[in-house]
């Protein structure tokens, strides 16, 4: 047998894993999200993300599943902004600024009290996203995050905290993207 083929059942065993941990330790936080964001959007807000490298990708990916619809296309669209997304802004603020401060200056331009911030970060430990989650706070809008297993600086943080039962990058990104699909289908039947 090929070793290759050994590695990849390896790898998908070690997804399955992971997810099946999920149903334990995030199931209530993914609700908890889901009612959060349906309360948020019933009350004339608007949902934000942010995110660095596979998670900037994730939370451009999610938001588009509010934005544009995840199973139905013929409903009203649901307000979402990635902050991952305006290329002049992404790079004249990380030039002439600092990267650090890109995701809080656009919560401060953009977030009102009420508004809910999904910030994704591996890690936990993204300053840029760390700075966001302190500035979303102080402004007033409700906060979401999805970390890994020990969860870095943003363990415990903002109203809902998703952690992942993983130390592994990929599996988290994987679950990450799981939690994401699940909370934002609920948004969506919500307003079906």
């Amino acid at each position: 047998m090929d070793s290759r083929l050994g590695q990849i059942r390896n790898q998908l065993a070690e997804v399955a894993d992971v997810k099946q941990s999920m149903v334990d330790s995030c199931s209530e936080g993914i609700l908890e999200a889901a009612d959060l964001i349906i309360d948020a959007i019933r009350n004339g807000n608007k949902v934000l993300w942010c995110g660095n490298g596979g998670s900037a990708a994730q939370a451009q990916h999610l938001s588009t599943e509010l934005l544009g619809g995840l199973r139905r296309h013929d409903l009203a669209p649901l307000p979402s902004v990635s902050l991952t997304t305006d290329s002049s802004l992404l790079t004249a603020w990380s030039n002439d600024v600092g990267f650090d401060t890109l995701f809080e200056r656009q919560i401060k331009g953009l977030g009102s009290a009420g508004d809910v911030l999904i910030g994704l970060s591996t890690s936990g430990n993204s300053e840029n996203v760390v700075k966001g989650v302190d500035t979303a706070e102080e402004k007033g809008l409700r906060v979401i995050v999805l970390t890994g297993r020990d969860g870095g600086k943003l363990a415990g943080r903002g109203d809902v905290c998703i952690r992942v039962p993983s130390d592994d990058t990929q599996r988290i990104q994987e679950g990450h993207l799981a939690a994401g699909h699940i909370f934002c289908e609920l948004v969506e039947l919500s307003f079906v």
